[in-house]
């Protein structure tokens, strides 16, 4: 069973939330990423003030490195995967008083604050729900050939399934309206979830855009072999699913 966070809200310690955006709750799948979450929240606290990681059975410092940066932990006993993660951050943010809005973003510095925050003024000022990342709106993101094209597949696969038109199914980087959240109910733990995201999201009825993001692939996540890996991962959830 999930624990909620012990630690001191964003802001305790006598920093300001002048110019931060406190209706906006940003959610972090967290894993074994000890080396680098720190960066990726204080970043984040300067344009939010609420950011909540899920912490999910890490084997590293993970969840105390998050602690101190700043964000509240909530921490899974054991690695249930990062749909898992995504559900009970989700589930927790949108009942929060105030919340208008939940960031989902990664925790390995592949995503850029920048994006978050033009992504949610869009939200506001064209009154959609839902607006999904994606990084084959432009050319800035190179995520190389087996990785395009897995993804390209897995955009068909989600397409074909949910009856949305979307360009970049498997992007981390999503802003939820929290009426939209209300109708995600996660149960694939793996790649999958992405797919069943966008599913349940989609048929919410609610609106939606797509805005263009770019995807950094660092030497961190090169380095971890995350692209391959993540692309072996999503052709075979494909396939079970």
């Amino acid at each position: 069973m999930a624990r909620m966070p012990t630690a001191p809200e964003p802001g305790d310690a006598g920093a300001p939330t002048v110019g931060r955006d406190e209706s906006v709750w940003v959610v972090i799948p967290l894993f074994n990423e000890a080396s680098v979450v720190a960066g990726v929240i204080a970043e984040l606290l300067t344009a939010f003030v609420h950011v909540v990681c899920v912490d999910d059975g890490s084997t590293d410092r993970s969840a105390e490195v998050a602690e101190a940066a700043g964000a509240r932990v909530i921490r899974h006993p054991y690695n249930l995967g990062q749909g898992a993660a995504l559900q009970t951050g989700i589930s927790y943010a949108r009942d929060q008083q105030g919340a208008e809005f939940i960031v989902t973003f990664d925790a390995d510095g592949q995503h850029r604050v920048v994006d978050a925050l033009a992504m949610v003024a869009l939200a506001r000022a064209e009154e959609v729900a839902v607006v999904f990342g994606s990084r084959f709106l432009d050319d800035r993101t190179r995520p190389g050939l087996l990785k395009k094209t897995v993804l390209k597949t897995a955009v068909w696969v989600t397409n074909m399934s949910t009856g949305l038109t979307l360009t970049d199914a498997h992007n981390g980087l999503r802003v939820i309206r929290t009426d939209a959240a209300r109708f995600v109910n996660l149960k694939q733990d793996r790649m999958a979830h992405a797919t069943e995201i966008v599913l349940q999201l989609g048929r919410s009825g609610l609106p939606y855009r797509e805005f263009p993001v770019e995807v950094l692939y660092t030497d961190y996540s090169r380095g971890k072999g995350q692209s391959l890996l993540n692309s072996i991962n999503i052709l075979v959830d494909l396939v079970i699913n």
